[in-house]
């Protein structure tokens, strides 16, 4: 994998082999980060089931302004750790914890997204229950993104304080953009 725009551009990020990950391939990155490339700058990022870091290091090449890395896996914390060193990136925060942890901390101290890639098991419901508890907590700014990735549109369930924007299809993968109303 590398970074595929901004001033990171061409740099290595590694943790496609992460047992239990499954890292968005560049096609993808590419497409979704055309999608939402207007609300990356200045922006602040939570990157919730990183894995890798991926994302987050994308957005954060393309010009956002803060990143908030999150995975429960103690492997993912340090390749994301050696890809953030190597790539030399400093606006980002490294979180090793349980999805619902992570965003009750945010909440708890009050910090909020403009941006929120949601890209969690696809065996699990962690996107509903994710956008639940973002909501409640409300942790999106208004006018501010989820970028949603899963194996069905039919797992990305949301109230109606969301709307979508975008929705695709990329092989066994389907990536659906909210925003927050």
């Amino acid at each position: 994998m590398k970074v595929i725009s901004g001033k990171y551009k061409g740099r290595n990020i590694y943790g496609f082999d992460i047992h239990g990950t499954r890292p968005t391939m560049d096609r993808v990155k590419e497409s979704i980060f055309g999608m939402i490339q207007d609300k990356i700058p200045y922006s602040t990022i939570l990157d919730l089931f990183s894995g890798s870091g991926n994302l987050g290091i994308e957005a954060l090449s393309e010009g956002a302004s803060f990143a908030y890395l999150c995975d429960h896996n103690r492997k993912a914390k340090e390749i994301m750790k050696k890809n953030i060193k190597e790539i030399g990136i400093d606006q980002v925060e490294i979180l090793e914890m349980d999805y619902k942890k992570c965003l009750k901390e945010f909440y708890e101290k009050n910090i909020s997204f403009d941006i929120i890639f949601l890209d969690p098991p696809y065996q699990t419901n962690y996107i509903e229950e994710s956008i639940r508890i973002i909501e409640e907590y409300q942790l999106l700014k208004k006018g501010g993104i989820l970028v949603c990735e899963s194996d069905s549109f039919d797992k990305i369930i949301y109230q109606d304080s969301f709307i979508c924007k975008k929705d695709r299809k990329y092989g066994d993968k389907v990536v659906v953009i909210l925003e927050k109303v």
